[in-house]
Formats: structure tokens, sequence, C-alpha cells
């Protein structure tokens, strides 16, 4: 079963990931950031990867260090459910319409980490959470899972649209990524004889 655990513990932080690679989009997200949350059921759903998250962090001095360390701890669940990546699709990609906004993701699953984001946002916060901080999730994830993802805003004026069609179209993207290609018998998705 392609699950994992993961508990990343700094001064700033506490958070605990549980991954199911092969769930059906069950979630149960508590960080202690409303919006956020609600972005982490979105990607959940959409993946339709289980995903249980618990965060405490230093909410009192901003949602910065919480956010960015759960973007890590995610990212480090997802490559150690993901093991060797034999057998799995590796790349993903969606289009994503909600709304007014339009969201374009494209993933390789290579464990080369880098971030493409062309993701603005007509609103400095989404109520009271600060909008730059849905980039620093997606390079904390990005990075730590060692994933090359590209976000591009096509279109979008509702900064909450936007923020949430990103996390959905990077999920269905995900969700292509990680599947086992029936064609692949378990082999490598690489010439490379690793990934």
């Amino acid at each position: 079963m392609r699950t994992a655990t993961i508990t990343r513990k700094t001064a700033e932080t506490e958070v605990t990931v549980t991954v199911n690679l092969d769930g059906t989009g069950a979630y149960n997200n508590a960080t202690g950031i409303g919006f956020f949350d609600h972005m982490l059921d979105q990607l959940a759903r959409h993946s339709l990867i289980d995903l249980t998250i618990a965060a405490k962090g230093d909410l009192h001095i901003d949602d910065h260090h919480t956010v960015e360390d759960v973007g890590i701890t995610l990212g480090q669940a997802l490559a150690a459910a993901l093991g060797d990546k034999r057998g799995i699709r590796r790349y993903g990609s969606f289009l994503l319409a909600m709304d007014d906004t339009q969201i374009r993701t494209a993933l390789d699953l290579s464990g080369r980490a880098y971030l493409v984001w062309n993701v603005d946002f007509p609103t400095a916060t989404v109520g009271r959470f600060d909008t730059e901080l849905v980039r620093e999730f997606f390079q904390g994830f990005s990075t730590h899972a060692g994933i090359t993802l590209h976000v591009d805003r096509l279109h979008g004026m509702n900064s909450h649209h936007i923020a949430e069609a990103a996390f959905k179209s990077v999920a269905r993207a995900l969700r292509e990524a990680v599947e086992p290609d029936p064609r692949m018998a378990g082999a490598l998705p690489s010439t490379k004889g690793t990934l």
C-alpha cells in the first residue's frame, strides 16, 4: 500500500502528515488556518489522495511558517509514499476552469525539484489569508517531493477563485501522475534506471 506518515518538528511548528495515494480523497486537515484547510481539502478531494494533516504553529506571529512547513512535510510524505516510483504514470497535467479563473498545471514526478509559478493575485489577502503563501506552500511541496511543477494563471479576477483553482488543478495533475499505469507492469518510467 502506498502510504506514509511524516512528522516535522521545529521551534516554529509541529506538523504531521499522513497520505494514502490509493485513497478516495478523504481528508481531515487541521492547521489552525481556515482558508488553508479549505485548500488542503480541495487538494485531497480532487487528487483522490487521502490526506490527514495536523499542524500547530506560531500563528501569533503569522501564517507563513505553518503554511511553508505543511508544504515541506506533505512533499516528504508524498515522496515516501511513492517509493521508487515503479509503475506510475509520472507525468500529469490539467487545465481547470473555475468561474472567472482558468489555471493550467503540468508536473513531472522526476525527483528534480523545480517550480515555475505564473500566478498573480489581484488582492493581497483572501479574508485574513496572505495570498503570497499559496506560492510558499507549493515551493515547499514541490521541493521536498522532488516535483517539477509548472502552474500558470491564464485568467482570473477573484483571488479566492484563483487560489482554489490552483489547488484543484495541481490536484488533478497529481492524480494522473501518481496513478499506476497498467501498461508499465511495475517498470520505472525512465530510461535512466532511476528517478
